[in-house]
């Protein structure tokens, strides 16, 4: 029995010893942390383009790429978005391809013409229709009025009727938007401040660049112009180099006497003829030029190079 005990204790330990060595022999593991990254979300990519299912409900991130890419189809379901604002919709039409199919979308909604400047940018628009371009006008700013008169791109209509609203406007301006006006109307503009003879806008309209030799003279040929406004055209040289410019100032009763003697050295002969027969120039002006003749028949004299310039 005690040799029977001894070998059951001998295989015990051995199998102790078995499996001691089976533990120590696995390899070990180390634990890695893994972290799992949430799914992207489609609000995350960026997107490739905007059908018009979606246009109406897009979010800001996507009104940039349909505004610069988008279809009109879209674009027109955007113009629905409640949070598609007039800022996007003015930065919208700058783009100059629109049709005049989705101008007139935009003016038959009441939401963006409450806006001045989506209705001004309306009426800028080049393929807006005349239509509806003619009632935008009647609403627009003076001095838009004014820019969309010299528009290259706007129709003839709509800018002779931008025209005619600043003309009939001028009365009511005030002095420091008449000057703001001064240098940037059209020819027909210009005319009128010039005639309107606004003390502080005179000097500047006679200098700007669209005022024109016929517009001039329209003002010369008034009776009602105030004097001051003579006297500035007879002393400014832009205009006076003009001959028939000199012959209006002569004829016009408010032209100070110096600037006429001035002028009739270099007025041919032939017209001084007519000037001295004419019951339209001043009485205190008429010996001068008998005079002028009289000189000219006694010595031979000609009129001075100032006179008739040559005709092309």
């Amino acid at each position: 029995m005690l040799e029977q005990g001894g070998r059951r204790r001998t295989r015990a330990s051995a199998n102790c010893i078995v499996e001691c060595a089976a533990k120590n022999s696995k390899p070990k593991v180390r634990s890695i942390e893994v972290t799992h990254k949430s799914p992207m979300t489609e609000a995350d990519t960026p997107p490739r383009g905007v059908g018009p299912e979606r246009a109406a409900s897009t979010g800001n991130d996507e009104f940039s790429v349909l505004m610069h890419e988008g279809p009109e189809d879209a674009l027109v379901q955007l113009l629905d978005n409640a949070r598609f604002d007039d800022k996007h919709l003015c930065l919208l039409l700058l783009r100059k391809e629109l049709s005049a199919g989705f101008i007139e979308q935009v003016a038959s909604r009441e939401r963006w013409l409450k806006n001045y400047a989506v209705r001004r940018a309306l009426a800028f628009h080049p393929r807006v229709p005349q239509t509806v371009g003619l009632r935008l006008v009647r609403e627009l700013y003076v001095t838009d009025l004014v820019q969309l008169t010299l528009s290259p791109s706007g129709a003839p209509a709509m800018k002779h009727l931008a025209e005619e609203l600043v003309l009939a406007r001028l009365p009511q301006l005030p002095p420091a938007q008449k000057m703001i006006l001064a240098p940037r109307g059209t020819a027909r503009i210009a005319g009128a401040l010039l005639a309107d003879g606004q003390a502080e806008v005179v000097g500047t309209v006679l200098e700007s660049p669209f005022l024109n030799e016929g517009q001039v003279l329209r003002v010369l040929s008034r009776i009602n112009v105030p004097a001051r406004v003579i006297a500035a055209i007879a002393t400014n040289g832009r205009w006076t180099q003009h001959y028939s410019v000199r012959l209006a100032l002569v004829r016009n009763p408010q032209t100070p006497l110096a600037a006429v003697l001035s002028f009739l050295p270099g007025v041919a002969t032939t017209d001084l003829q007519i000037l001295g027969q004419s019951s339209s120039v001043p009485s205190n002006v008429r010996p001068h030029i008998r005079r002028e003749l009289a000189n000219r028949a006694q010595h031979g004299v000609e009129p001075a190079k100032m006179s008739r310039p040559r005709r092309k």
